[in-house]
């Protein structure tokens, strides 16, 4: 016996699998793992954010700042391509990542030692 024309209706209803990140212009596979550990996995909530808070969250969780990438992201977000930033666009692209950069230090893995060291004195100060 063969079904008869009811192949859209369960479809329908079943809810869509989220996008991963690297289905955004200028992204690749790779964009998906680098997200991803910095707990940002599908494109929409990568969308929903924004360029900057998401760049934020990638040098929080110990991605190396790199400008080309960052201007990839904030074009690829507006659907463009990677390279079409030029001129005074470029140059204010670079002011908000070199402002990232400042706002932003890696969490260093000493750093809660060196606290507890230096309040029970084995550090000078």
């Amino acid at each position: 016996m063969r079904a008869t024309g009811y192949t859209g209706a369960m479809t329908a209803n079943m809810p869509s699998k989220p996008s991963p990140v690297s289905t955004i212009r200028n992204l690749g596979p790779k964009s998906d793992e680098v997200f991803a550990r910095a707990g940002i996995t599908t494109a929409d909530a990568l969308r929903e954010m924004g360029a900057d808070a998401a760049y934020k969250r990638l040098l929080e969780t110990g991605s190396k700042p790199h400008f080309i990438g960052y201007y990839a992201l904030v074009m690829g977000l507006q659907g463009r391509p990677w390279n079409d930033c030029q001129g005074d666009e470029k140059k204010a692209l670079r002011k908000r990542f070199d402002a990232l950069k400042t706002d932003v230090r890696p969490k260093d893995p000493n750093a809660e030692i060196e606290k507890i060291l230096n309040e029970i004195g084995v550090i000078p100060r």
